[in-house]
């Protein structure tokens, strides 16, 4: 029984077909910038009768809940992400199927307010709309920090930037620039710096922009430790010193903030703040030095933080020596195979770039996840060669692999943009052990977690202990792998594994206008009650 007045795909007429699943706000209905408040979350269980038709909607079967769906703030530690998700459905309905996320041409600094294009209703948007919606909390956090600091002439700022080309970033940095109040560190490995003075790289054009702005004043380093100034870092300091940091692993440029899957954490604290000022002293005194920086004890130490603003929280500075880095990673991956050992509700979420490349004891701790036949791992990484997304399904895990780049998605889905090319989708480097335990932990930062990295790159690798920073990390990375999934079900063409099946029309009409995925049975709820399934463990977990 169809509600006429709902499309097909409305819950109403498509029951949602699994235990857990995600509410983003206002990614229909309310915008670009969603409300935030008190929200009623009302779930009505939907049943078929013996011939496969829906029931009607009995509102006595409802239970309900309200939930207060803010920002994420607790105590001092602020936390956003970006949304991304060119590829999606919400994305093509706002901005279509061959939306621009920058002008034409290798434009570096441009007016965001100019138009971008139009959506298929009609609806003219610029640039500036779609990185408040790609940017999503991430980008108003950065923002919010960045005004604060332009607007307050008593305020200092000093950057870490690996990349940088956001325009609206950019042209505050130049006003901050001209009024003497920033210091900047600034990644001149090749991917950012070209010798070529006709053929310059963003950074490059920054750097002449920034030190013209700046009248000349050497407020500006270039430098890549042993391979890259990888940190993604803004320190904000008055007349008494540091007072706010914010971290994470967002770059500040167009495809950091606008197509990856990132995170950003300000930490509103002066003592966390001054161990990150003093790494900055340190790296602009010895002019970016690995050797140097490696020698310093703030290389060898581990900082912690717990208060009762600031969750315990370890951070550690690289790059590291072999011996640090070694025991660094090795806590971690250890970590990672203690929820294998736990009788029960054993858990592990991540999302990592290349879990594939380069010898770690915290990759190979993540890909032996699957061989455990109780741990519940959930995971996305990306690579060169596609996306890799570890899943319930059995008890080894499923590994799925494929770009989404050849997609071909069935009624009354729209399709989505091929982005084959634009570089990492995933760019999170997180991974979330024991969550709904009496002591989750989440490993975060601009880290790679790779050895390599670790040696060799200016980084910053957080370990927080807290139940709700989990559990924000955790419904990042449900929401990713579940994403991605059904992108790569339907991949098709030379780089896809999946091919586009169409249902037997021999399903009752409900089922029929609802569109084939709709089914009729209880079979999809079945290996949630699998001991054998790890869909089971799931519902066990989230339960």
């Amino acid at each position: 029984m169809q509600d006429p007045k709902e499309p097909p795909k409305s819950s109403i007429n498509a029951p949602i077909h699994k235990f857990q699943w995600l509410h983003v706000p206002g990614s229909v209905h309310q915008g670009i910038e969603p409300y935030l408040g008190l929200y009623t979350y009302t779930v009505t269980p939907r049943y078929f009768d013996g011939r496969n038709s829906l029931l009607p909607m009995d509102p006595k079967l409802s239970a309900a809940v309200s939930v207060s769906v803010v920002p994420f703030v607790k105590g001092a530690l602020q936390l956003g992400f970006t949304r991304g998700y060119t590829q999606s459905q919400a994305f093509v309905h706002r901005f279509g199927l061959k939306a621009r996320i920058s002008p034409n041409g290798k434009v570096l600094v441009f007016d965001t307010a100019q138009k971008s294009g139009t959506s298929a209703s009609g609806q003219s948007y610029t640039f500036l709309d779609e990185y408040k919606w790609l940017g999503f909390t991430a980008r108003k956090i950065i923002f919010d920090v960045l005004d604060a600091v332009l607007a307050d002439r008593t305020l200092h700022l000093d950057l870490f930037a690996y990349d940088l080309n956001e325009p609206d970033l950019i042209e505050i940095l130049l006003k901050l620039g001209r009024q003497k109040r920033v210091r900047i560190i600034l990644d001149n490995a090749a991917l950012h710096h070209s010798n070529s003075t006709s053929k310059p790289k963003h950074e490059d054009e920054f750097q002449v922009m920034f030190n013209k702005a700046s009248g000349g004043k050497p407020n500006l380093k270039r430098g890549r430790f042993g391979r890259y100034a990888h940190d993604k870092v803004f320190i904000i300091s008055n007349k008494r010193g540091a007072i706010k940091v914010l971290t994470g692993s967002t770059n500040f440029s167009v495809t950091g903030l606008y197509v990856n899957s990132n995170h950003v954490i300000v930490f509103d604290d002066p003592k966390v703040a001054g161990e990150y000022s003093a790494v900055f002293d340190e790296a602009w005194n010895d002019g970016v030095n690995r050797k140097a920086f490696t020698e310093s004890e703030l290389s060898s130490k581990t900082f912690s933080f717990s208060s009762k603003t600031v969750p315990r929280t370890e951070i550690t500075f690289a790059p590291h020596t072999a011996g640090f880095v070694g025991t660094l990673l090795g806590g971690i991956a250890a970590r990672i195979k203690a929820e294998g050992t736990k009788k029960e509700n054993g858990s592990v979420f991540f999302a990592v770039m290349q879990i594939d490349k380069g010898v770690s004891p915290v990759y190979t701790a993540l890909n032996d996840l699957h061989a455990q036949h109780k741990i519940f791992s959930y995971g996305i990484s990306d690579s060169p060669k596609g996306i890799y997304l570890y899943k319930p399904g059995s008890l080894t895990g499923l590994l799925v692999t494929g770009k989404p780049v050849n997609t071909q998605l069935p009624p009354p889905f729209n399709q989505v943009p091929n982005i084959g090319g634009v570089g990492h989708q995933i760019h999170h480097k997180f991974v979330v052990c024991g969550f709904n335990s009496d002591d989750p932990v989440v490993f975060c930062g601009s880290s790679n977690l790779a050895i390599g990295g670790e040696e060799l790159n200016g980084d910053n690798l957080l370990e927080i202990h807290d139940n709700d920073v989990a559990t924000a990390f955790v419904i990042e990375a449900l929401a990713l792998v579940d994403h991605f999934n059904f992108l790569d079900h339907y991949a098709k063409g030379p780089k896809g594994r999946g091919r586009l099946v169409r249902s037997v029309a021999n399903q009752s009409h409900a089922a029929v206008s609802a569109a084939w995925f709709l089914s009729t049975t209880d079979k999809w709820a079945q290996p949630y009650f699998d001991p054998n399934d790890l869909h089971y463990a799931a519902r066990e977990l989230f339960g």
